[in-house]
């Protein structure tokens, strides 16, 4: 689709011209239904956000499914224009990108100075950081706008951002792609609720799990086989699913048979006793998950980070040159309010006044390991790291995409340089304490992380906003109520899951990968207390399949994650490779049905675990663990009478179901 101004070639704008031309002022655009439904829909998809990063460490983006929402529930309420259901998604998606950020980050606070910062984690400090890392997004991303987004139209496609006016522009189609997305949403819903709620058939299905005394000793091969993890892999493909699997199968398949071989029994044990875990813990776990817990995971957490910062030194050339123009702009005096409608942005000053307090209030509200003035070096550090890598995040979700934004290893790199500042201040110095410390340089990552994370989705929206013929400022004041829309639920859905009965974070079920990646990192700088040798190990494996021209960070993060979440998400990339063969083309739309049918299985699947775990914090008299048992009984009678294989094996016939409907639905054309 192309729009006046647009090249072929994609060299630089013409005359470019928006859907809604920039001297038409009569067309509602922020109104009180559109500003609410974009809250609701923040809240929604941030509360999603968080359980499934949480759960698979990968998010989705919702700007695409939140404008085809948006436009059904106006045609049920009313007509609405382009411009509103523009302000809608905008609003919404900010929730979506603040929950990444935090879940990335945040839960570190459980696993850094061997749990004395613990007391962190809660909802107010969750909300503080996401508030500020959220709102300094938005800000500093305002000079950059004309800069990024409209000097650089023909240049930085933002495909998200183009998709997502698509969306909006064919918004007569919006009845037929919603439908699309509801079919999926409904479907994942019913499956969540018989498998978790109801326990009709195993959640975790075996394929291969050998013992200690088999000659392939603690194999594991199983699979969570739940709508969001099928839904998150047709989105993102068979080449990232497959190379993420890849990881998998080398951690569970290859690395914990042979160190199982290599390494005695007692000596797994002495590891796991020094990292902290109790002789009840390893009763109640496999082998495997000995050796993982002891070793496999920080092979993980090297090879995460040192794909993380290849991926950043691949990008250096974009890094400079986003700081060079944003420099630039700034001395040009971008910002001002222009005379058109389509140039008013946020003014420079507001900008400039709000991003120094917001990172002057972490040193009041932080516990410090030094005194003021000198806590303020925290504060010029959320300051320059955060407005270098919003330029970067910017930028470069410009020219690949959100999904491809290396959001951890720009974080990573702010939490070595960071940490290695603090080393340098002598904050890390015996008698000085760890949990300030590591907590203070904590909370410079995560306020950079949840900035560069929702600068990048701001940049997307901003985009959207341009092709459409948006009011910027508009936008960006939709942005910051989107922020603070979405940051107490994202807090509270964190605390929830953390106390639940699939927790604590850092569980097999809850395995939260980039967070215990951070407090890995912090710990090995500011405490020099860090299995070094299985961490470079990592590092690495991460450079060998780097050279082998394989993205090196999806492959690191399935190498860190369990084989059960990466495989089903293996399985979701393999449907839409096999619809790609039976149509004899790729489906490249991000709004065609198995894509539109796939959000729909996320959300639906997300939203069904929320509720599972809700309902599984009801009390009930007469039944021990509450509500959730009492429904959930007969099923787990039947899966006992079945036998593990039996109902293993009905468990994947179920789930090939699922995999049915996903290629039958991806194969069929939307109506114009």
């Amino acid at each position: 689709m192309h729009y006046a101004g647009q090249t072929e070639g994609g060299g630089p704008a013409r005359e470019f011209k928006p859907f809604i031309p920039a001297a038409e002022l009569g067309v509602p655009e922020f109104t009180a239904k559109a500003v609410l439904l974009g809250a609701i829909f923040g809240i929604l998809f941030g509360a999603v956000t968080v359980y499934l990063a949480l759960r698979a460490g990968l998010t989705v983006s919702a700007s695409i499914p939140i404008a085809v929402l948006a436009i059904a529930v106006f045609k049920k309420l009313g007509n609405s224009t382009i411009l509103e259901n523009n302000i809608v998604q905008t609003i919404g998606s900010a929730g979506e990108s603040i929950a990444a950020g935090v879940v990335f980050t945040v839960p570190a606070f459980l696993f850094i100075a061997g749990g004395a910062a613990a007391g962190m984690f809660n909802v107010v400090q969750i909300v503080t950081l996401a508030s500020v890392g959220g709102i300094l997004g938005v800000l500093m991303m305002v000079p950059m706008r004309r800069a990024l987004i409209v000097k650089e139209h023909g240049q930085l496609p933002y495909p998200e951002g183009t998709a997502c006016a698509e969306v909006l522009v064919a918004g007569e189609r919006g009845g037929q792609m919603a439908k699309t997305v509801f079919i999926g949403f409904w479907i994942a819903m019913a499956y969540t609720f018989a498998n978790k709620l109801f326990a009709l058939w195993r959640e975790v299905p075996r394929l291969l799990v050998t013992g200690p005394t088999h000659a392939f000793k603690n194999a594991t091969l199983t699979s969570e086989i739940t709508p969001e993890y099928l839904g998150v892999g047709y989105i993102i493909g068979p080449r990232i699913s497959g190379i993420m699997v890849s990881g998998s199968v080398l951690s569970w398949l290859a690395l914990i048979p042979l160190l199982s071989l290599l390494v005695p029994e007692e000596t797994i044990r002495a590891d796991l006793t020094k990292l902290g875990f109790s002789e009840g813990w390893m009763a109640a776990n496999s082998q495997a998950n000995w050796v993982y817990r002891a070793y496999i995971r920080y092979i993980g957490a090297g090879a995460v980070a040192m794909a993380g910062l290849m991926t950043l030194l691949r990008t250096l050339p974009v890094i400079y040159r986003s700081i060079r123009d944003s420099i630039r702009e700034l001395r040009q005096g971008v910002g001002a309010s222009g005379q058109l409608r389509t140039e008013r942005d946020i003014p420079i000053t507001w900008v400039a006044i709000g991003s120094i307090a917001l990172a002057l209030l972490i040193p009041l509200i932080q516990e410090m390991p030094v005194s003021f003035p000198w806590s303020l070096l925290v504060s010029l550090l959320i300051v320059i790291f955060g407005f270098f890598f919003v330029a970067v995040s910017s930028r470069i979700v410009g020219l690949i995409g959100s999904s491809s934004n290396p959001i951890s290893g720009m974080t990573i790199a702010t939490l070595l340089g960071t940490c290695l500042i603090f080393v340098l201040a002598g904050w890390a110095n015996p008698g000085v304490s760890q949990a300030a410390v590591q907590g203070a340089a904590l909370s410079v990552g995560a306020i950079v992380c949840i900035a560069a994370a929702n600068a990048g989705a701001t940049s997307q929206d901003l985009k959207t906003g341009y092709i459409v013929g948006a009011t910027p400022v508009h936008q960006q004041v939709g942005l910051l109520i989107g922020v603070l829309a979405s940051v107490a639920v994202i807090g509270f859905t964190l605390i929830l899951m953390h106390n639940s009965t699939w927790g604590p974070i850092g569980s097999e079920r809850l395995p939260a990968p980039q967070g215990t990646l951070m407090a890995t990192i912090i710990q090995g700088v500011l405490s020099r207390d860090l299995p070094w040798g299985f961490i470079f190990v990592g590092a690495a494996m991460a450079v060998m399949v780097q050279l082998c021209g394989v993205s090196g960070l999806a492959w690191a993060v399935g190498a860190y994650l369990p084989i059960s979440t990466t495989f089903p998400i293996f399985v979701g990339g393999a449907m839409r490779w096999l619809a790609d063969r039976i149509r004899g083309k790729a489906e490249e739309s991000e709004i065609s049905s198995g894509m539109l049918f796939a959000t729909g299985l996320v959300a639906g699947g997300s939203i069904a675990g929320l509720l599972t775990v809700l309902i599984g914090q009801i009390p009930l008299g007469g039944a021990a663990g509450g509500f959730a048992d009492l429904l959930n009984n007969p099923g787990e009678h039947l899966q006992e009478t079945m036998g593990v294989w039996s109902a293993s094996i009905f468990a994947l016939i179920v789930f090939a179901g699922l995999c049915t409907m996903l290629v039958r639905r991806a194969l069929r054309q939307l109506e114009t």
